[in-house]
C-alpha cells in the first residue's frame, strides 16, 4: 500500500497525482452538495415512479399517477371547447345584425371569423382581404352585393353564381361584341375610363360614348354609373376595378366579351354559425355599412 503524500502547506492529503510539480488536494466535496445530488437522486426515483418514464418492449411505464401529456392535451381542450360552446351556441341563434350590439360576443364572434377567414377566404382575397385582380378587396366601402351585415352574411351563405342556385346572386353582363359594333365598344369604354378620372386614348370617343352607355349599360348600372347592388352591377366611377385592372383596354375587353367570377355557397360547407362569425369578422375590416 503506498503511503499517503500531504500537501505541506496546506496540510491535506493529496490524490498522488501531479503535474508540472503541482499535487491535487484529495478536499472532499461539500456536506450541502452531497445532501443536493443524492435529493435530485431520490426526485428521479420518484418521478420514474409516478410519472411515464422507462421504456417497455410494448411502451412505457405508464406511472402511478396515470398521468400522460396527450390526456393533459386533450383535456385541455375539452375545457376549452366547453368554454366556445357558450358563445357558439348563443351565436347559432341569435341573428347576425344582433351579434353586433353585443360587445362581448361580437369580439368572439370576430376572432373565429378571423381564424375561419384564414383557412377558406385567403386563398382568393388575401391574407389581408385586399383582393386581387378579380377578386374584391374587402377593405374598401364599395359592394357590389352591398356591404350591410345582413348582405355580406346572405352573399357569404349562398354565394356568387354557386351551385346553391335558389338562392346564389346571380348576374352576368352579357358580351356586348354581339350587339354593339367594335365602335361602339370602343366609345363606352372611353367614356367609362373617363369616369374615374382616367384619360381616354381618343377624347373625341366619350361624348358618343355617354349615349351608348345610356341606351345600353344604365340599366344595370344605374344611369350615373355608381352600380345597383340588386343586380351586382359595380360602381363605375371609382378606380376599384374587379377585371378591367384600371385600363381602357382592359374596360374594352370586359365589355366585349365579360368574364364572370363564382364564389362557392360557405353556408353548406362551414354551416351557419361559422359563416355568422365570417360576417362579422368581414363586416368589421372597416368597409362594412
Amino acid at each position: 500500500m503506498s503511503e499517503k503524500q500531504i500537501d505541506e502547506l496546506s496540510g491535506v492529503e493529496t490524490t498522488g497525482h501531479s503535474w508540472d510539480g503541482i499535487s491535487e488536494l484529495n478536499n472532499p466535496l461539500p456536506r450541502w452538495w452531497l445532501w443536493t445530488f443524492y435529493a435530485t437522486i431520490v426526485w428521479a426515483l420518484g418521478y420514474t415512479i409516478l410519472y411515464p418514464s422507462w421504456p417497455g418492449l410494448t411502451g412505457n411505464v405508464e406511472g402511478l399517477l396515470g398521468w400522460s401529456s396527450r390526456g393533459e392535451l386533450a383535456s385541455e381542450l375539452t375545457e376549452a371547447q366547453a368554454a366556445k360552446s357558450v358563445y357558439l351556441e348563443k351565436i347559432a341563434v341569435t341573428p347576425v345584425a344582433d351579434i353586433l350590439g353585443d360587445a362581448e360576443l361580437s369580439r368572439f364572434a370576430t376572432a373565429g371569423g378571423a381564424a375561419a377567414f384564414k383557412i377558406n377566404c385567403t386563398p382568393c382575397h388575401g391574407s389581408g382581404a385586399a383582393g386581387g385582380s378579380g377578386y374584391p378587396n374587402l377593405n374598401d366601402d364599395e359592394w357590389v352585393w352591398g356591404g350591410s351585415i345582413d348582405e355580406i352574411y346572405t352573399t357569404i351563405t349562398h354565394g356568387i353564381r354557386s351551385t346553391d342556385d335558389e338562392s346564389t346572386h346571380l348576374s352576368e353582363m352579357p358580351a356586348f361584341a354581339d350587339i354593339l359594333s367594335t365602335e361602339e365598344v370602343r366609345q363606352v369604354s372611353a367614356f367609362v375610363y373617363s369616369l374615374s378620372g382616367g384619360t381616354p386614348s381618343d377624347a373625341a370617343m366619350v361624348e358618343p360614348g355617354e349615349t351608348v352607355f345610356a341606351d345600353n349599360c344604365a340599366s344595370c348600372h344605374g344611369e350615373d354609373a355608381r352600380g345597383l347592388k340588386d343586380f351586382g352591377a359595380p360602381n363605375l366611377t371609382d378606380a376599384i376595378w374587379l377585371r378591367a385592372e384600371g385600363t381602357e383596354a382592359g374596360i374594352a375587353a370586359q365589355v366585349a366579351r365579360p368574364t364572370h367570377g363564382v364564389m362557392p355557397a360557405w353556408g353548406v360547407r362551414l354551416g351557419d354559425t361559422t359563416v355568422k362569425e365570417l360576417a362579422v369578422f368581414v363586416h368589421s375590416l372597416g368597409g362594412g355599412q
